[in-house]
């Protein structure tokens, strides 16, 4: 039987369980009335492709489904298993208007597994989050899942209505710029997104342009990580100019994560920052400017818009730019910083005391825990006479041997 938490939750998350026929994975949805669940977690086990046809009679019949995990269950499965066993799931959810979130992330799909999830992608319109994390896809398959959120986009406001997406995750999957444009297309036409995060993708320029331009179609938008991107190349500037650009049309961005993005080829300040410090973002709570050439100049227009521009920022990391010892500038920003409680990042050291910290936080919790369980332990414990010595012991022996009786 599954492992089910609560009524509404079936979750047999991180078994490692090997389900291969209808049998296998019907002996954990036997005993659950799909009509109640909201929530199914099947990540870290492996599913093949009766299963999954079993799998999607019970989701079928599910009716107020908000949260379908299914991330990481192709483990272990051929190529060709895949796309029978991923139609079968995602057609199962095409008609699910309760849903919210999906989640297909560590699933090695490629660019060969993706178009059993166009149906879905394009016709349901009621889910909010989507996860694609560490797919595989490539620029092939990146386009066609964006040119399925495109259409999806498109049918709603054909039918009068605002799409429903918010959040798209979809890093670590080789996307490149071949399928950046596409990207770009995708989010312009939703225009409701509040978060993206499409890190560690291999975009440059010409694909950083793209999606600038196509992220500033969504004025609500919170939340961008794209970490581990290259926005410049000997000096070509175009990627930080088009994000200077569209940075004025997120006014409530609240986290913006650019580290490891080479913002700076030879440490001139990029105008991104020089932006960022005049305050076109007034919410910007967290910002992320990791292993980017910056240099002291960069700090010291950080530094000088801290009480002005960059009024609501709370966490700065700086780590693994061209630091020098004693930067007045750093030094500046810090102390600002920590006078209204958030913090300033700038060095490795700083990361490990903070995880130090955290330790050491933990250890304590941990032994005032262990103080408490032994005084409990002691305040119940029945009294218990003292054991004799063994030198007790034998003088009491002796004194019996001496007794005689009649």
């Amino acid at each position: 039987m599954g492992s089910i938490s609560k009524p509404t939750i079936l979750t047999l998350n991180g078994r490692g369980l090997k389900l291969d026929t209808r049998d296998d994975i019907n002996q954990h949805l036997k005993d659950v009335d799909p009509t109640i669940i909201e929530e199914i977690h099947l990540n870290g086990n492996t599913i093949g492709v009766e299963a999954s046809k079993a799998l999607a009679e019970f989701l079928s019949k599910t009716r107020v489904l908000k949260v379908a995990n299914f991330e990481d269950i192709f483990t272990g499965r051929l190529i060709s298993e895949i796309p029978d066993a991923l139609s079968a799931i995602c057609d199962a959810l095409v008609d699910k208007t309760s849903l919210v979130e999906i989640d297909l992330s560590n699933n090695a799909f490629g660019g060969r597994c993706v178009d059993p999830m166009v149906p879905f992608l394009t016709n349901n319109r009621s889910f909010q989050i989507l996860r694609l994390n560490n797919n595989g896809l490539g620029p092939a398959g990146g386009i066609v899942i964006a040119n399925a959120l495109r259409e999806s986009a498109k049918l709603s406001k054909a039918e009068g209505k605002k799409s429903n997406l918010r959040v798209v995750i979809c890093g670590r999957n080789r996307l490149e710029n071949g399928s950046a444009a596409a990207w770009a297309e995708a989010f312009a036409e939703h225009g409701t997104l509040q978060e993206v995060r499409m890190v560690q993708n291999g975009f440059r320029m010409e694909g950083i342009t793209h999606l600038a331009r196509g992220l500033a179609k969504n004025p609500g938008i919170q939340h961008i990580d794209l970490q581990d991107n290259t926005f410049t190349v000997d000096g070509e500037l175009s990627g930080v100019e088009a994000w200077t650009e569209s940075l004025a049309s997120w006014p409530e961005l609240h986290t913006l994560n650019l580290s490891d993005c080479v913002l700076s080829s030879d440490g001139e300040v990029p105008s991104l920052i020089e932006s960022l410090a005049k305050g076109s973002n007034p919410k910007l709570h967290t910002l992320q400017l990791q292993n980017n050439n910056l240099e002291t100049a960069s700090f010291e227009v950080l530094a000088g818009a801290i009480s002005e521009g960059l009024r609501s920022l709370m966490a700065l990391e700086l780590q693994w730019n061209d630091v020098e010892e004693d930067d007045e500038h750093l030094e500046n920003l810090s102390l600002s910083l920590k006078q209204r409680g958030g913090k300033l990042f700038a060095s490795d050291e700083e990361d490990e005391e903070e995880e130090e910290k955290k330790e050491q936080e933990e250890e304590e919790a941990e032994e005032e825990a262990r103080e408490k369980e032994e005084e409990g332990k002691k305040a119940i414990a029945p009294e218990v006479s003292p054991t004799p010595s063994a030198d007790a012991a034998d003088d009491l022996a002796n004194l019996l041997s001496k007794v005689e009786i009649r």
